[in-house]
């Protein structure tokens, strides 16, 4: 998380979006940490999570590259998102 640091606020909160793509993903994965293996989220409840984690306001951008990064999965209709197990 210390490559982070100069993005977050004191509360953990990504405040700017990175440049370089090393570090887009790296704030992706910091962002997906927030959610629970196992549970199915509404996309408002996806949306409320990424907001109470960063400020700039763009929660689309962060749950489309949690999708693309296959971090997270949902269905066809996005009425349903779930965290996606790492391997072990």
């Amino acid at each position: 998380m210390s490559t982070l640091t100069n993005f977050m606020d004191d509360q953990g909160r990504i405040t700017k979006w990175p440049k370089k793509q090393a570090l887009k993903i790296e704030v992706i994965k910091y962002i997906a940490e927030k959610f629970e293996a196992g549970r199915y989220y509404t996309e408002k409840e996806v949306n409320e999570i990424i907001s109470s984690w960063h400020t700039y306001g763009d929660y689309f951008m962060l749950r489309r590259g949690m999708v693309d990064c296959r971090l997270m999965a949902r269905t066809k209709d996005g009425a349903q998102y779930w965290k996606i197990d790492e391997p072990s």
